[in-house]
């Protein structure tokens, strides 16, 4: 079974081009403006859509998406909304793959199975869950994939070629490779060591590896995607939003302008073809 991640990224390699990834926080600031901002994205040159799951601990996400987080929170956002919220918008959209990001804690509590089966009616294609390490896979991972979702797990810089394997087992969809030591937004990540590990990872799977915080405009958007295979940005999107609220204005164009420029530095870059093997020669 194949699913809308693993198609997108499929079209985008026959491109020769690395997916840009957009993440948003659900909810933020009111659910009338997340949707409007959520259906602006395709256009604007997002290939995957990444929603955060607003949460009251987020422990791996910096302050502009701890204060996207609790912008949507107060604006009395919750799991079963957000699940609206993709609801509504497959309505128009129904290609575009979309990925939940968050914590465990709020699907525990709405219950597995009937997240699960919520999520799919909905129209999610694949979860990332930072705080379930692949332990716990019977907790969730496995039921998910069961489920026909993806489940999308994280590498960073300090998961070494020991515990790659495990990290691995039963990642779907693409690897999310976290490319600084720290939380969302804190860091520019270093091109150079990003191809080292992207390299690393992809000696491990066939998976695509997107790459994520820390990119913030088209011109690190751009060297991301010569070594990796999307580019995900989160942070600068969020800020894109408090901007414009400081400014008495909404929010969705002010995202779909941001993701629009780093759309550009995505889609400069055309990757070289793959080298033939020996044995297809």
């Amino acid at each position: 079974m194949t699913t809308r991640i693993d198609r997108r990224f499929a079209a985008l390699g026959a491109e020769r081009r690395a997916a840009l990834v957009a993440f948003v926080m659900a909810g933020d600031p009111d659910a009338a403006t997340s949707l409007a901002i959520v259906k602006a994205l395709p256009k604007a040159g997002a290939d995957v859509i990444e929603i955060g799951m607003p949460f009251t601990d987020p422990m791996a996400d910096g302050p502009a998406i701890q204060a996207a987080g609790l912008r949507a929170l107060r604006g009395g956002q919750t799991l079963r909304k957000t699940l609206t919220l993709i609801s509504d918008f497959r309505l128009a959209d129904a290609d575009t793959p979309v990925v939940l990001m968050g914590y465990y804690n709020p699907i525990y509590v709405y219950g597995v199975e009937a997240f699960l089966s919520d999520a799919n009616a909905a129209g999610v294609d694949g979860l990332i869950v930072v705080d379930l390490p692949p332990e716990e896979d019977e907790e969730l991972c496995l039921p998910a994939l069961k489920a026909g979702l993806n489940f999308i797990r994280l590498a960073t810089p300090t998961t070494d070629d020991k515990r790659l394997p495990a990290v691995l087992a039963n990642t779907s969809g693409f690897v999310y490779y976290v490319s600084i030591t720290g939380v969302t937004g804190s860091a520019a990540p270093d091109a150079s060591k990003v191809g080292e590990a992207v390299a690393r990872i992809k000696r491990h799977t066939r998976l695509p590896v997107a790459v994520g915080f820390g990119v913030k405009d088209a011109a690190s958007a751009a060297a991301v995607a010569a070594k990796a295979d999307g580019v995900v940005v989160g942070s600068a999107l969020v800020e894109a939003v408090r901007a414009s609220l400081a400014e008495g204005k909404t929010g969705p164009g002010a995202v779909a302008a941001a993701v629009e420029r780093i759309a550009a530095g995505v889609r400069g870059v055309v990757k070289a073809p793959p080298a033939l093997s020996r044995e297809s020669r």
